[in-house]
C-alpha cells in the first residue's frame, strides 16, 4: 500500500502546475514556522483585536426569535425537544453519536475531561505533534481520523445550547464553556490532528457561531461572544492561509468558503473579517459554476457528497440574503437545480447511496442515513415556492425551521402540494437514468466516476437500484470506513458490493489508494428511449477491457409501465470466464419463497424472475451493507453465477409488489441456432405474456410470430390497454406475417396499441409512420424521444 500511495503521489507531483506547485510549498512552509512560532509562544490572534463600534451580521434568528422558533419546534416536530435535551443529557456524561457509532465513551481521562485526540472505535490516539508531522489517514498512527474530527467538528455543542434554551437548565451551559476551555489548552495552534485540515476548523467555526447566537442575550448566561472571539480569529486565519484550493478543491473548499464568509458577516469587529466575507463569497461563487454539474448533480458523482455540498450552498444564500448581499440568479438557479435531482431521485424511496458516504451534516450530523438526504427539499420548497419539492419532503424539517424561522413555515403552510411527477428522467451528463413503473423506480448508474481520479466514486458502472412507495428494494451497499485493519474500503467500493456483474471475481476497476482508482472505467449510453408506454436503457462500460483478452458488459433495462423490469447482461469476448450478477436487498427484506422477497410484516417486496437456464445458479448469501459511515448490518443478496465460454447473456425479470405474487411467473429464452445475433425471450405471468427480441445484428429477422430490422422488440398480449406492439431502431414489425407496425424511414421508436378495433401508434416521428394495409382505424401520436 506503501508504494502505491508513493507512486501515485509521484505521477500526482508530474501533473501539477507552476501555480499548484508553489502553492503547495507556500502552504508547506507556512506550517512549519507557524507551529515554530506557535511553540516560541508567539501569539497569533493579537493583530484581531476585537471593536465594539461594529455591528455584527444577521444570523438566520435574533435571540428574541429563538422562544418562538422552540414554540413552533414543539409543535411542528412533537418529540423532537425530548431528543435534543436527551442527547445532550448523553453529551454532558461524555457519550456521543458519532457518524454510524453510538455511545461513543470518551471518558478516558480520570479527570472526567474528554480526550479530544481519542479515537474511540478503534483505540487509538493520535500522537500531540505539530499538525504538518501527522499522516491522519495513516490507520496505524490515527486509526479513522473521520471519528476524531467529527466530534472536534463540535456540532454537539449546537445541542448543549438548544437544550439549556429548552429548559434553562445551567449545566448545558456550563458544559460548552468547560469543554470550549478544555479543547483550548488541549489543541494549541496548529498542534495535533484537529490543525490538520481546514473544512475541520471551518466546520467548527460554524458550531460556535450557531452556539453564540442560540446563547446570545439570554440572562444569566456567561457572554461567551468576548472570550471566544479570538480563537475564532484564529480559526479564519487558519482556513484562509490554508485553503484546500489544490489539496481538496471539493466540498473541503466549498465549506471553507462558507466557514469564511460566515465568520467575515458574523464577526465584522475582526481585523480581516471584511476580507473574509469576500473571499468566502467569491468561493461560494465559483465552487457552484465549478461543482455543479449542467444536469444538476455534484461532480464527485455521490449522492451524499450531492446533498452535503446543497447544504453548505443553501446556508451560504440564505446567510446572504439575511445580510444585503446579493445573490446572483445563477446561482439560485443551480441550488434548484441541485433540489431537483433530489427530487427526482427520491420520488419513490430514499435516493440510493452512489459513491462515497461521507458521514457528516452541516446542520444536525445525526441526520446521515439515505433517508435523510431528502432534508433539504423542505427548505428548498419554500425559498422557490415548490409545490412539488413540498410533496416530496412530506414534512418540515427542524434545519427549515431554524433557518427560515416563523415567515418560513407560514409559507410553507400556505405552499400548495403538487403532484410528484411519475415520468422518467434522465440526468445526462451525471449518466444517472431512471425509469419510473407504476409506483416503483429503477435507477441506473452509467456515468463517469466523478473527478479527481474519482476518489469518492464506486465501481459500480451499470448498477441499478429500486424504489417503490416510499422504500427501498435494491440498495447500493454504501461505504463503512475510509480507513480500517481490514479492507472494508475496498469492499464497499468495489462492484461485488453493486448490482451488476462482475468477471473471474474482479472488481471493473483496481483501487490505486483509498481516494483513487487506476484507470476508471468509462461507462457509454448507446440508446436511451422514453417511449409513451416503455423506456428502454443501453449502456456498456470497458471496466473489462483491460483482461486478456478483454471483456465487455453490455446492460439492456426496459421498463413495461406495469411494475416489472427487464434486465439482460450481455458479455462479449473470448475465453471461458466465470461471471456473477449480484441483487442487494434492502436490509428489512427476507425471503419468502424462491425469488420473492417480502418486507418484515408488511405485504411489500421485490420479485425475481431469472431466465429458465440450467447453467445459471441462483444462490442467496448473507452479505453486509453501510447504512451510515462506520454501521454494518446484515442483508440478503441474491447471485446469479456462471461459468462460461463467450459470448454469454443472462436476463432476468425484477418486480416491485405490493400484493403477493402467485409465483405463476416464468421467462423462458428462446434459442433458435439459425438467427445468429437474435435473442428471443419470453415472459409469462397470471394473465399475460409477453416476448422481447433483441437483434444484435442489425439485420432483418424473423423469429417465430415475429419479424423486423428493429434493433428491439416487445409484443405483449393481453395488455390492461389492448395488444402491444413496439420496436427500436428500426423501420418495421410484424405479427404473423402480417405488417402491424411500419415507418418510411427508420425512426428511434414505435409502438402501437390495438384494442376493439382500433390501433393507437405513438412514435419518436410521427411523419414517418405509415397507414396499415387493413381498413381499421388508426390514431397516430407523437412521442417524446
Amino acid at each position: 500500500m506503501v508504494s502505491k500511495t508513493l507512486k501515485h503521489l509521484s505521477a500526482r507531483m508530474w501533473r501539477m502546475d507552476r501555480d499548484e506547485f508553489f502553492e503547495r510549498c507556500r502552504q508547506g512552509i507556512a506550517k512549519r514556522s507557524d507551529a515554530l512560532l506557535g511553540l516560541l509562544g508567539y501569539d497569533f490572534s493579537k493583530n484581531s483585536t476585537p471593536s465594539d463600534s461594529v455591528e455584527s451580521g444577521h444570523f438566520f434568528f435574533t435571540s428574541q426569535s429563538v422562544e418562538s422558533n422552540l414554540f413552533l419546534l414543539k409543535q411542528r416536530l412533537p418529540g423532537r425537544a425530548d431528543q435534543i435535551v436527551e442527547e445532550a443529557d448523553r453529551i454532558c456524561h461524555h457519550r456521543f453519536d458519532l457518524l454510524g457509532y453510538q455511545s461513543l465513551n470518551y471518558n478516558q481521562a480520570k479527570d472526567w475531561d474528554i480526550d479530544w485526540h481519542w479515537e474511540p472505535v478503534h483505540q487509538k490516539r493520535s500522537p500531540k505533534t505539530a499538525a504538518h508531522r501527522i499522516r491522519y489517514l495513516s490507520f496505524k498512527q490515527c486509526g479513522d481520523s473521520k471519528v476524531i474530527w467529527e466530534l472536534n467538528r463540535h456540532q454537539h455543542l449546537v445541542t448543549l445550547a438548544k437544550a439549556y434554551r429548552l429548559t434553562h437548565k445551567a449545566r448545558y451551559a456550563d458544559e460548552i464553556l468547560r469543554q470550549w476551555r478544555h479543547w483550548q489548552a488541549e489543541n494549541p495552534y496548529l498542534i495535533g490532528i484537529n490543525w490538520t485540515s481546514s473544512l475541520e476548523v471551518a466546520m467548527r467555526s460554524l458550531s460556535w457561531l450557531w452556539t453564540l447566537h442560540l446563547l446570545h442575550g439570554v440572562p444569566g448566561v456567561y457572554d461567551f461572544r468576548t472570550e471566544w472571539l479570538g480563537s475564532l480569529a484564529l480559526h479564519g486565519r487558519y482556513i484562509e492561509r490554508y485553503l484546500s484550493t489544490y489539496f481538496s478543491p471539493n466540498t473541503h473548499l466549498l465549506g471553507e468558503g462558507v466557514g469564511l464568509f460566515f465568520l467575515g458577516i458574523l464577526c465584522p469587529e475582526l481585523d480581516a473579517a471584511e476580507r473574509w466575507k469576500s473571499l468566502g463569497w467569491r468561493i461560494v461563487l465559483r465552487e457552484s459554476e465549478r461543482q455543479i454539474r449542467e444536469d444538476g448533480f455534484h461532480f464527485e458523482q455521490s449522492t451524499y457528497y450531492h446533498t452535503y455540498a446543497l447544504d453548505f450552498f443553501l446556508h451560504a444564500a440564505v446567510l446572504a440574503s439575511l445580510n444585503n448581499v446579493q445573490v446572483p440568479k445563477p446561482l439560485e438557479d443551480r441550488i434548484e437545480k441541485m433540489l431537483s435531482v433530489l427530487y427526482l431521485l427520491g420520488r419513490s424511496g430514499p435516493p440510493p447511496q452512489s459513491g462515497d458516504d461521507d458521514g457528516g451534516r452541516l446542520f444536525d450530523p445525526r441526520r446521515n442515513r439515505a433517508e435523510h438526504l431528502m432534508d433539504p427539499l423542505a427548505t428548498g420548497a419554500i425559498l422557490f415556492h415548490r409545490g412539488d419539492f413540498k410533496a416530496a419532503a412530506r414534512n418540515l424539517r427542524e434545519e427549515t425551521l431554524w433557518l427560515l424561522g416563523e415567515e418560513g413555515v407560514r409559507q410553507w403552510d400556505l405552499l400548495q402540494e403538487a403532484p410528484v411527477t411519475p415520468e422518467s428522467a434522465e440526468l445526462t451528463e451525471s449518466g444517472c437514468y431512471l425509469l419510473t413503473s407504476e409506483d416503483s423506480q429503477l435507477i441506473v448508474d452509467a456515468g463517469p466516476f466523478g473527478v479527481h481520479g474519482a476518489g469518492h466514486g464506486h465501481a459500480d458502472a451499470l448498477s441499478v437500484t429500486l424504489q417503490s412507495r416510499g422504500h427501498s428494494l435494491l440498495i447500493d451497499c454504501g461505504t463503512c470506513e475510509y480507513v480500517g485493519p481490514g479492507k472494508d474500503r475496498d469492499r464497499f467500493r468495489g462492484t461485488q458490493a453493486h448490482n451488476t456483474l462482475t468477471v473471474d471475481g474482479l472488481g471493473q476497476m483496481e483501487s490505486a489508494t483509498i481516494f483513487s482508482w487506476h484507470r476508471p472505467a468509462q461507462a457509454k449510453i448507446e440508446r436511451w428511449i422514453k417511449g409513451q408506454h416503455f423506456d428502454l436503457l443501453i449502456a456498456s462500460h470497458d471496466g473489462y477491457q483491460r483482461l486478456q483478452p478483454p471483456v465487455t458488459h453490455r446492460r439492456w433495462v426496459i421498463s413495461l409501465k406495469s411494475g416489472a423490469y427487464l434486465v439482460r447482461d450481455v458479455v462479449g469476448g473470448s475465453g471461458t470466464h466465470h461471471l456473477n450478477i449480484a441483487w442487494h436487498l434492502a436490509p428489512d427484506l427476507q425471503a419468502e419463497r424462491g425469488y420473492v422477497f417480502r418486507a418484515k410484516d408488511e405485504m411489500r417486496g421485490v420479485a425475481f424472475c431469472p431466465v429458465q437456464d440450467a447453467d445459471w445458479g441462483g444462490e442467496l448469501r448473507t452479505e453486509m451493507c453501510s447504512p451510515a459511515y462506520g454501521q454494518k448490518t446484515p442483508i440478503a443478496v441474491l447471485n446469479f453465477a456462471r461459468t462460461t465460454t463467450f459470448p454469454a447473456e443472462f436476463a432476468v425479470v425484477v418486480r416491485a409488489w405490493h400484493d403477493l405474487p402467485c409465483g405463476l411467473d416464468s421467462l423462458k429464452w428462446i434459442r433458435r441456432r439459425s438467427i445468429a445475433g437474435v435473442s428471443q425471450y419470453e415472459y409469462e405471468w397470471d394473465g399475460g405474456k409477453c416476448s422481447f427480441v433483441f437483434n444484435d445484428c442489425r439485420e432483418p429477422w424473423c423469429s417465430g410470430r415475429l419479424s423486423s430490422d428493429a434493433e428491439y422488440l416487445c409484443h405483449m398480449t393481453p395488455h390492461r390497454s389492448g395488444e402491444q406492439l413496439i420496436f427500436a431502431g428500426g423501420t418495421y414489425a410484424s405479427i404473423d406475417g402480417g405488417t402491424q407496425l411500419r415507418a418510411g424511414r427508420p425512426v428511434d421508436w414505435a409502438e402501437a396499441i390495438m384494442k376493439c378495433g382500433v390501433r393507437k401508434v405513438f412514435s419518436s416521428d410521427s411523419a414517418a409512420m405509415l397507414q396499415p394495409a387493413t381498413s381499421e382505424p388508426i390514431l397516430v401520436s407523437s412521442g417524446n424521444s
